[in-house]
């Protein structure tokens, strides 16, 4: 069996690098038995945002790269699928398997059916319900395209079931971004960065913002900073800049106060913005935090495994187990609710809380024998009952 393995995007490699582990896992068990082949499309190329992933993550070089680059929405879709597709062709693939939002999700997707490939997705059924939001569409016109539909959480398979999926291409099991960070706990346990930058754990903050609808409005960004440095005049709070935040920042330098700018080896003070980190050194950093501010989807996640309060600063969230079964609180973007809502957190003990259903660290595993058993059966023309099996495991 083939698979082509498709990553874009730095949300993209801590859910690929557990599929890469646990293919290997089987076939060291299996005789070599599944052959993958990585592409990475480019479309986050800075090495703050890919390289070191890929180091961190023990991840192989990428078999190809397609160099995409930055642009627009509608320009990186259509330039991964017109590169993409004499790759599929030179392969010739048993299923491409993607993972998230972002555009080269939907790019690989449209590609391989293009070219009448299986595709699989993983962390499938995730939904906002906001139009407006690019992942947003990414995901559902992704979903309505895949075969097979691997869902993280519950409310990703009652999503698929409402839109009329056929419940037989849609299986629960598990988160891999929770794959990753077990996996690499012993690594990121190691990591000196708060001593870097002169933290004790359980007494700073951290802060990401990276969202469009966040970061383009100058007038909004600088209510955010705003807001922000007036939480971090009761705890320092470390924010790596994303390269688009960072350009707008720029802009607002001027009018921007109680914000410094690079502390390389200083102590921490205030609200501090540095360059993006690497995953081990963020995680480190997440898990020892007594406060997180974001509008990133996964940081929702990994908050609530590590039991981290987590303020999403937006409107919505995908994710919904990680307020009802997690350390999540969906607080909007005005500067007033995120002063508020950031010291009842600091007033309140820190939670603790039980991880969502399978969050267990084998969500890879399950998707890479279900698979094989999918594939098999289907070259073999007979149905594939997986519950039955005993591979899909039990809620």
């Amino acid at each position: 069996m083939k698979i082509l393995l498709v990553s874009g995007a730095r949300p993209n490699y801590m859910k690929i690098a557990p599929i890469v582990w646990a293919i290997r896992d089987f076939n060291s068990q299996h005789g070599g038995a599944i052959r993958f082949v990585l592409v990475h499309t480019g479309q986050h190329y800075d090495r703050n945002l890919f390289e070191v992933f890929f180091q961190e993550l023990n991840l192989p070089a990428p078999d190809f790269c397609l160099d995409v680059g930055s642009g627009s929405r509608d320009y990186q879709i259509e330039t991964v699928v017109a590169r993409l597709e004499p790759i599929l062709e030179q392969v010739r693939p048993d299923l491409v398997l993607v993972v998230g939002d972002v555009n080269s999700t939907l790019a690989a997707t449209q590609a391989a059916v293009k070219h009448g490939i299986l595709v699989a997705h993983v962390e499938a059924g995730l939904r906002s319900f906001d139009s407006t939001m690019p992942e947003e569409v990414n995901r559902v016109m992704t979903d309505s395209l895949a075969e097979y539909l691997f869902v993280s959480e519950e409310s990703g398979e009652r999503n698929l079931l409402n839109e009329g999926v056929d419940a037989k291409r849609i299986f629960f099991v598990g988160n891999v971004m929770i794959d990753s960070l077990q996996r690499s706990r012993a690594s990121w346990e190691r990591s000196d960065i708060r001593e870097t930058f002169g933290l004790r754990e359980g007494s700073y903050g951290i802060v990401t913002l990276h969202r469009p609808s966040n970061v383009d409005d100058l007038q909004k960004l600088q209510s955010l900073m705003s807001a922000l440095a007036d939480v971090a005049r009761q705890l320092p709070i470390i924010f790596p800049v994303h390269p688009r935040t960072r350009k707008q920042l720029e802009s607002l330098n001027g009018s921007l106060t109680g914000i410094s700018f690079g502390m390389e080896g200083e102590a921490a003070r205030g609200l501090c913005c540095v360059e993006p980190l690497g995953y081990l050194d963020f995680m480190a950093l997440v898990a020892g935090a007594r406060i997180v501010l974001t509008d990133s989807g996964g940081i929702q996640e990994e908050t609530t495994f590590l039991n981290v309060p987590c303020l999403t600063l937006r409107e919505n969230t995908e994710r919904p187990v990680t307020v009802t079964h997690g350390t999540n609180r969906i607080i909007g973007t005005s500067a007033a609710s995120i002063r508020d809502e950031a010291r009842k957190v600091l007033e309140a003990p820190r939670p603790a809380v039980a991880a969502p259903p399978l969050w267990d660290g084998k969500a890879a595993e399950r998707i890479v024998s279900m698979l094989q058993d999918l594939l098999q059966n289907r070259t073999a023309g007979g149905p594939a009952d997986l519950r039955r099996a005993g591979i899909l495991s039990a809620r």
